[in-house]
C-alpha cells in the first residue's frame, strides 16, 4: 500500500476523517515552503496537497492564481517543488504529499523523468488537473508501477461513464469538486454533495475527498459527515496572505488546528 492508502485506511479504522490542506509551493516565499508543510502537519494535516505553480491555472480562482503568480515571480519551478518535498522528507517520512498542478510542466520535463523524480523526492501522489481520465491510462499505469497514486477530479457535472472510467484507474483517493466553477467560488449545497458522493461510491472503490468551498470548521465538519476527507485550499492561502511572512507557518498551523478539532469532535 502507498502512504496515502495506508493513511486513509488507518483513519477509517479509527472512524476519523482525513484533513488535506493545499497551498502553492513557493508562496509566500520559497524558503518558507518546507516550514509551512511541517506547520500544516503540526496543525493536524493527514495529507498535504502541494500546488505546482503554473501561469494558466484554469481551474483555480483568483486566490490560488495570485499564489501561483507570486511563486512564479520568485522563479519557482517543478524541479524546485520536488526539492521542497525531498527536504520535507528529511524530517517527515510518514505524511503523504500529493503534487497538484497542470500538464505543461510535467510534459516539458518528460512524463517518465517526472515520475522517477517524484518517486525519488518522496512524492506519494499526483493530481494533474488537465489530464482527462480517458487519456490517462498509460500515465496511471506508470504511476502505479512506481508505487505512486494517480488522483483524479470529479465534479457535479461528471457523468456515470466518467465516474466509472475514473473508478478503473484512480488510486489513493478521488477529489470531488463540490462546486461548478473555479476554486474559492460559490456556496456549498450539502444536499447535492451528499447525493453526488453516494453516486461516486457506487463506481469508485478508493476514498472520496471533497474540496472547493470549504472555508471554516463548520463546513468542514458538515462535509466530513459524507466524505472520507476534506480538502481546504483557497482559505489556507488567504490565511498566508493575511499575515507577515514570519508568522505564516504559525498562522496556518493555528487555522488548521481549529478544523482538525471540529473534525474529531
Amino acid at each position: 500500500m502507498s502512504r496515502i492508502q495506508t493513511t486513509l485506511a488507518a483513519l477509517a479504522k479509527q472512524n476519523k476523517k482525513g484533513l488535506i490542506p493545499f497551498f502553492t509551493a513557493g508562496d509566500p516565499a520559497p524558503e518558507l515552503t518546507v516550514h509551512i508543510m511541517h506547520a500544516l502537519v503540526a496543525g493536524g494535516a493527514d495529507i498535504i496537497e502541494l500546488g505546482v505553480p503554473f501561469s494558466d491555472p484554469m481551474a483555480d480562482g483568483p486566490v490560488i492564481q495570485r499564489a501561483s503568480e507570486r511563486a512564479l515571480a520568485k522563479g519557482v519551478t517543478l524541479r524546485m517543488v520536488l526539492q521542497y518535498v525531498k527536504a520535507f522528507r528529511e524530517k517527515d517520512t510518514t505524511t503523504p504529499v500529493v503534487l497538484m498542478g497542470y500538464a505543461n510542466p510535467i510534459e516539458r520535463m518528460g512524463v517518465d523523468t517526472f515520475i522517477r523524480s517524484a518517486k525519488e523526492s518522496g512524492v506519494d501522489g499526483v493530481l494533474v488537473v488537465d489530464y482527462p481520465p480517458e487519456e490517462s491510462e498509460t500515465f496511471a499505469a506508470a504511476m502505479k508501477a512506481s508505487g505512486l497514486d494517480a488522483i483524479f477530479l470529479l465534479a457535479p457535472t461528471s457523468t456515470d461513464d466518467r465516474i466509472k472510467k475514473i473508478g478503473t484507474i484512480a488510486s489513493g483517493y478521488v477529489y470531488y469538486v463540490s462546486l461548478t466553477g473555479v476554486t474559492g467560488s460559490g456556496n456549498l449545497d450539502l444536499t447535492n454533495v451528499t447525493t453526488m458522493v453516494a453516486k461516486i461510491r457506487k463506481h469508485v472503490s478508493v476514498p472520496v475527498g471533497v474540496g472547493f468551498g470549504i472555508r471554516d470548521a463548520a463546513t468542514a465538519k458538515a462535509i466530513a459527515a459524507t466524505s472520507d476527507a476534506v480538502v481546504i485550499g483557497s482559505r489556507v492561502i488567504q490565511e498566508l496572505e493575511s499575515v507577515p511572512q514570519e508568522k505564516a507557518a504559525e498562522s496556518v498551523k493555528a487555522f488548521l488546528s481549529g478544523i482538525r478539532k471540529a473534525l474529531d469532535e
